[in-house]
C-alpha cells in the first residue's frame, strides 16, 4: 500500500509560507494513499499559476499543461488510456476565467476524471488581480475601484453543467478535505471539489478566521442527503455568515469513455500502431 511519504519527492515546494495550497496537498496525497491506488497508475495534470505546480510536489505522473487548458489534456490522457486515474487540479482564474469553457463541457459529459480548483478568489500567481470568483466590490491591482461584476459560483456551475460529484471543501479542515478528495477519487464520472483556500498573501478578506467561522459540514446537517439537485442548488447559494461544506450532490451515470466503442476492448494508447495505414485518408480529406 502507497504511503503518503512515498507520494512526495525531491523538489521543494515553492508556495507562500501559510498559503492554503499546502494543505490541499497534503489532503491530496492522504486520499491516494487511503484509496490504495498505484502512483504508477495515476497522472495529476495542472494548468498555469500557483496551484499549478502541484505536479511537481507529488510522485506519479504529472502534466503542466497551458493556462485553462488542464481539463483539456485531463481529457485526452483520460480517454487515450481509461485504466488511469486523472486527477486535474487549477486555480479559480484558470479553471473559471480561460478555461470556462472545458469546465462545463467537462461536467456534462462526464468526463471519469477527478477536478480540484484551488479557490483563492485572486490571481495569486501574478500579484493578486481580481479573478472570476472575486467578491463585487472586492478592490485589487486590476480593479482599484472595486470589481464591478458578480461573482462566478463554482458549484452551483457545476450542478447547472450536470456533473456527476460536486463538493466544496476548506484546506483549513484538512481531514474534511482529506475525506472529500477520497470520496471524489473513487467516484466513477466527473468530480469536482471547490477548494476554499485562503491567499495570505493577496486576499485579506476572505482568510482562515473568516472561513473557521463560518464554514459547516453538510453532513453534519441532520437530515441531508447529495442526491437532490434542487436542493443541492439552494445550498449551493447559501454564503455569508453559515458556508456549506461537503458533498452537494452524486449520483450515478454511464462516463464519457463508456459510450465509446474504440476504447471498449483496448485502450487507444495501448493499441498497436505498426499496421495503421493513414494513406487511406488522403482521398478523402486532402
Amino acid at each position: 500500500m502507497t504511503t503518503v511519504a512515498e507520494l512526495s519527492n525531491k523538489h521543494t515546494v515553492q508556495w507562500c509560507p501559510g498559503c492554503g495550497d499546502f494543505p490541499i496537498l497534503i489532503a491530496l496525497k492522504q486520499a491516494i494513499a487511503a484509496t490504495g491506488l498505484n502512483p504508477k497508475d495515476i497522472v495529476v495534470v495542472s494548468g498555469i499559476g500557483c496551484s499549478g505546480k502541484t505536479p511537481h510536489y507529488l510522485n506519479t505522473y504529472g502534466l503542466e499543461s497551458l493556462h485553462g487548458r488542464g481539463l483539456a489534456a485531463a481529457t485526452g490522457v483520460q480517454l487515450a488510456n481509461p485504466k488511469l486515474k486523472v486527477i486535474a487540479v487549477g486555480g479559480d482564474g484558470d479553471g473559471l476565467g480561460i478555461g470556462l469553457g472545458h469546465f462545463i463541457h467537462s461536467c456534462r459529459r462526464n468526463v471519469n476524471i477527478t477536478y480540484i480548483i484551488f479557490d483563492n478568489m485572486v490571481y495569486g500567481l501574478t500579484k493578486g488581480q481580481t479573478s472570476p470568483t472575486s467578491r463585487k466590490g472586492f478592490k485589487t491591482s486590476s480593479t482599484p475601484h472595486g470589481a464591478i461584476e458578480h461573482p462566478i459560483n463554482p458549484v452551483a456551475l457545476a450542478l447547472a453543467a450536470d456533473a456527476t460529484f460536486v463538493a466544496r471543501g476548506f484546506s483549513g479542515k484538512l481531514e474534511h478535505l482529506t475525506n472529500l478528495v477520497k470520496e471524489a477519487i473513487l467516484h466513477k464520472g466527473f468530480s469536482f471539489i471547490d477548494v476554499l483556500q485562503p491567499c495570505i498573501s493577496y486576499n485579506h478578506e476572505q482568510t482562515y478566521e473568516f472561513y473557521n467561522k463560518a464554514a459547516y459540514d453538510l453532513g453534519a446537517t441532520k437530515g441531508w442527503k447529495a442526491d437532490n439537485v434542487e436542493k443541492a442548488f439552494k445550498k449551493a447559494y447559501e454564503w455569508g455568515e453559515k458556508i456549506p461544506i461537503g458533498i452537494f450532490f452524486q449520483e450515478k451515470r454511464s462516463t464519457y469513455d463508456d459510450e465509446l466503442p474504440q476504447d471498449k476492448d483496448v485502450p487507444v494508447a495501448l493499441q498497436p500502431i505498426d499496421n495503421v495505414d493513414i494513406t487511406v485518408m488522403y482521398d478523402k480529406y486532402l
